[in-house]
């Protein structure tokens, strides 16, 4: 955007939105830093080097070190009841299920891009920026905005991002997509930013030491209840403490001998079992998925050909959607895929572009 403008930046202390911050200043625009207080960590967690950078608290002190660095205004916003309600709930009430979701795309569509947004255009902002490697532009000769991969392959968050609508899209800003990490650091470095050499964060935020069956089973003690562990026939190999301690493709923590290694296969919350069964048996073709939000289109009408990303980290496959009743879509891979879990979100890829996606409900055989 070439034209000076009123842009709210959200600062999380860390070097990308830092950078983000940096290069709207640099571009002549009137950036407002603002941190959005999420969650509220216990205090051994506070004190503890290792899990600093995931505090509220030290979030906010560094984007505030950040935003008087660039000289601009910077606002604390307390968001911990939303996040709570809008967030946590969820990511708890999935693992309930037997379900494991992704909560930093439920933050996206209804933190960062929902409620962050409508505060800053209340305030008189005419867009919101992130540090998200990802790239937004407007495609005029259909008229919507299309949102394309980071430039960095290695950092790229696109796949966070597919909820998004258009008229959220039209308010975003991503300044550190055209930029591969490397340079993001070493634009810090340049220009003196003080969290330069800040290192990164690779938990989920609200749980900084990554121990979900901890922080499920303090949050919902009534979901500790053991139950069988079962192979496919239905015989009783063991016992768990809790299905929340458990995904899909997972092997470790079992507590199961056997001849040969076992994986789990399906979590049956209704019946509080675990079934396990050998690798092989993780692999399907096909999955039923709902929830669909899409980009390119305001629908998918026909069946289409695209690749498809089944979580972040994995690789994309060439596969067929096919809308189904009830606004589903059944996504049929060229290549089996290992450990399709429910509650992992699916996201449509053309070359670059997001197309859209949608949540998992299960493998279809």
């Amino acid at each position: 955007m070439g034209e000076r403008a009123k842009i709210a930046v959200a600062m999380s202390g860390g070097v990308d939105s830092s950078v983000a911050a940096a290069l709207l200043v640099e571009a002549g625009h009137e950036v407002f830093g603002y941190t959005l207080d999420l969650f509220a960590l216990s205090p051994e967690y506070c004190r503890d080097a290792d899990h600093m950078s995931c505090c509220g608290k030290e979030a906010a002190h560094q984007a505030q070190q950040v935003a008087r660095f660039l000289e601009i205004e910077h606002f604390l916003v307390d968001m911990k009841s939303v996040f709570e309600k809008t967030v946590i709930d969820d990511f708890s009430s999935e693992y309930a299920l037997g379900r494991t979701p992704n909560p930093c795309i439920r933050c996206n569509e209804r933190i960062k891009f929902a409620a962050f947004l409508r505060l800053a255009k209340q305030q008189g902002v005419d867009r919101i920026a992130t540090g998200h490697y990802a790239r937004v532009l407007l495609n005029e000769a259909t008229d919507r905005y299309v949102l394309r991969k980071g430039r960095d392959p290695d950092k790229d968050q696109s796949y966070f991002l597919y909820g998004l609508t258009q008229p959220q899209l039209a308010a975003s800003l991503f300044p550190v997509g055209e930029m591969m990490k490397s340079e993001v650091r070493a634009y810090a470095r340049q220009r003196g930013l003080p969290v330069a050499s800040r290192p990164e964060s690779q938990e989920i935020c609200f749980i900084p030491d990554n121990d979900y069956g901890r922080f499920l089973g303090e949050r919902m003690p009534e979901l500790a209840r053991p139950g069988p562990i079962v192979d496919r026939e239905g015989t009783v190999l063991g016992q768990h403490p809790g299905i929340f301690h458990f995904t899909i493709g997972q092997r470790r923590g079992m507590g199961v001998a056997a001849p040969h290694p076992l994986y789990v296969l399906e979590i049956r919350a209704r019946e509080n079992t675990v079934v396990v069964g050998p690798n092989q048996e993780l692999y399907k073709r096909a999955l039923l998925a709902g929830q669909l939000k899409w980009i390119a289109w305001p629908n998918l009408a026909r069946p289409l050909r695209a690749t498809a990303r089944i979580r972040y980290k994995h690789k994309e496959t060439p596969a067929t959607i096919i809308p189904l009743p009830g606004e589903k879509v059944s996504v049929e891979f060229d290549r089996q895929q290992r450990a399709i879990t429910p509650g992992q979100s699916v996201v449509f890829y053309d070359e670059d572009r997001v197309l859209g996606g949608g949540i998992i409900e299960g493998p279809l055989d």
